[in-house]
């Protein structure tokens, strides 16, 4: 048997070990008269209030403040007549100084027989140590809320491998601090996200998840089958189309915060569900849109992190506005050399880019892929690519003097898409050309094309007002708020390979 072998062989038997150990625990536990998984524990407080309401407290000195407090035990000291733990709730840390002759010689020789990992609930009085001042609880009463069976994470390195971390989250989150600091950072986002929506007039909808006809954007989605309609439905990719329907019923300012899924790869960047921000405005457009991007998460970030710089590797990101524009035609030929309103054929780009055209490729798919090989990797400040061609983009407005292109803009930082943006398109016969243009696409063979939707159609003969609209990617913003390499680390539960 090979070294490593070996040593899992090992670990196996020490894990074996440790839980039937617990697991005797557990039966003198209840052979005691005490139930180790009890209904409640009422009249907590949380232990952030209690260490805010004691801050400053000098070394030494000792309360008559009495606390009730209740967590993970995370860490013990001490022998004898008394001992120090260490519990923990989400709301932060505090030590319970345990003594034999308050507690009981009964109950205490119960509480330091706990595991690490075993929940309990404490009330005692408040003090801070001698030595070094550490706030405290001096207990004179404890209860057993719920008893661990399996060891915690280690406590000295935390959990290091990454696909246990992202397997098993829960694990995760109580080894270590930094992934329970991201994804309070990530409820912080979205909470500030919609405050600012909401104080500027929007109204959150919710439109339907399970769509008779997906649409919104090029993608490939997800098919299921509903029994009792006997038909098939899609999974979202986008809310677009609904919310734009919405404007034309009048709400003016509407916007949705959910889920959406894409049938595509797993990678640092994408994951086949993500959480998505999409608004619309009458009577604004895509410049509009674009101040209001930066606007909203430079607001955002000082709201939520306290700063608008936030550092990325050995880069700094700043989200200050203005962020840069420039066209993608302008960025493409600094990024690859390329001009490619000189080569408006698949065929004259291909050639251009030194490649065989793919049949399933269209000029558009090939402008696509120039952006995100040539360009977007060194996207790293925040910054807009303006003006995109109509093939890549059949629900956005014409450009007003470019021809062949729509008024649309992307927003990328971090060498990341996060956001997406057009004037929207609301003439309906355009729209339905658009539609016949996407079927060609399909006909060729590709299956991110988009379908034809004659209910949009019909709903924009209803007249919609001039729209901007936004699509703005919460995972990848929170990862670039965080300084997260990769997406999986600001998803609870991200998509695994098997």
């Amino acid at each position: 048997m090979s070294e490593p072998d070996q040593q899992s062989e090992q670990q196996s038997q020490d894990l074996s070990q440790v839980l039937e150990d617990r697991r005797e625990k557990l039966d003198r536990i209840r052979e005691a008269g005490i139930e180790p998984f009890p209904h409640e524990f009422s009249g907590r407080e949380e232990i952030g209030e209690v260490r805010a309401a004691h801050e400053g407290l000098a070394p030494g000195v000792e309360t008559e403040s009495r606390h009730r407090v209740a967590g993970r035990i995370v860490a013990r000291r001490g022998h004898g007549k008394a001992c120090f733990l260490d519990v923990r709730d989400g709301s932060g840390q505090i030590q319970l100084h345990a003594r034999q002759d308050l507690l009981g010689e009964e109950a205490y020789a119960m509480l330091v027989d706990l595991d690490l990992g075993d929940i309990v609930g404490a009330e005692g009085t408040a003090m801070a140590t001698r030595r070094g001042g550490e706030l405290s609880l001096s207990i004179d009463h404890w209860r057993l809320l719920a008893k661990s069976l399996r060891p915690p994470p280690d406590k000295f390195h935390g959990l290091e491998d990454t696909e246990t971390r992202f397997r098993r989250r829960e694990l995760d989150l109580i080894a270590n601090e930094e992934s329970r600091r991201a994804f309070r950072t990530r409820a912080r986002t979205i909470s500030e996200l919609r405050r600012r929506l909401d104080e500027h007039g929007f109204v959150e909808v919710e439109t339907p998840v399970l769509q008779p006809l997906y649409g919104g954007a090029l993608a490939r989605p997800f098919t299921t089958h509903h029994n009792a309609l006997d038909r098939d439905l899609y999974l979202r990719i986008a809310t677009e189309l609904y919310l734009k329907k919405l404007v034309v019923g009048g709400i003016d300012r509407v916007y949705e915060l959910g889920k959406d899924f894409r049938n595509e790869g797993v990678s640092h960047k994408h994951n086949p569900e993500f959480t998505m921000l999409e608004w619309y405005e009458a009577y604004a457009d895509y410049e509009k849109t674009a101040h209001d991007l930066e606007m909203l998460v430079a607001e955002t970030a000082e709201r939520v992190l306290g700063t608008t710089k936030v550092p990325r590797g050995e880069t700094e990101i700043d989200f200050k506005p203005p962020w840069r524009r420039i066209t993608l035609r302008q960025a493409i030929l600094e990024r690859a050399g390329i001009d490619i309103a000189r080569h408006p054929t698949r065929e004259a780009l291909a050639k251009a880019m030194g490649t065989e055209p793919d049949p399933k490729e269209g000029w558009g798919k090939l402008v696509d892929g120039l952006l995100s090989k040539e360009v977007e990797p060194g996207l790293v400040q925040p910054t807009f690519i303006f003006d995109y061609p109509v093939e890549l983009s059949p629900f956005a407005k014409r450009h007003r003097s470019e021809e062949g292109m729509v008024e649309r803009w992307e927003a990328f930082v971090g060498g990341v898409e996060i956001a997406n943006s057009f004037t929207e398109l609301n003439d309906p016969d355009e729209q339905r050309r658009r539609f016949e243009e996407q079927a060609a696409e399909v006909a060729r063979g590709d299956e991110e094309a988009q379908p034809y939707d004659e209910a949009f159609v019909e709903a924009l003969e209803q007249g919609m007002p001039p729209t901007g609209g936004v699509g703005l990617g919460i995972d990848r913003l929170v990862m670039m708020f965080t300084g997260a390499k990769t997406l999986r680390e600001v998803l609870l539960f991200p998509a695994m390979r098997t």
